[in-house]
């Protein structure tokens, strides 16, 4: 089973993720970018959802920090944010993530990118 990484820190939305995913794949999750990547490099995910606006450290410093990590830059992450901004694709993929999505997350296009990426 495929492991995935939720950097999240709103429960309500940990919770909406973990819900539709825990199904099909093992999880481990997150509340703030520092502790996503002492989990990413335990853990070692296959991929990371990861919200753009953390406490500790933000998503955006996070991503470029697991990017930075030569044992750490061949897993996927996914830039999640609810702040719809001219750019914010961009920078998250300057940043290092692989792909984003805007918050409130589209079920079917989360489960379609994953299984993309995954399979």
């Amino acid at each position: 089973m495929k492991k995935i990484l939720i950097v999240e820190d709103v429960a309500f939305n940990l919770d909406l993720l973990v819900q539709l995913l825990e199904d099909d794949y093992a999880l481990v999750t997150a509340g703030d970018g520092q502790s996503g990547i002492e989990k990413a490099v335990c853990e070692r995910p296959d991929l990371i959802l990861m919200d753009m606006s953390l406490p500790v450290m933000d998503g955006w410093t996070a991503t470029q920090k697991l990017k930075a990590d030569s044992s750490l830059q061949h897993i996927p992450v996914i830039g999640l944010s609810a702040h719809a901004m001219d750019g914010d694709y961009e920078k998250a993929i300057q940043a290092g993530c692989d792909d984003y999505l805007m918050k409130p997350i589209d079920e079917d296009l989360l489960l379609d990118k994953l299984e993309a990426i995954l399979n």
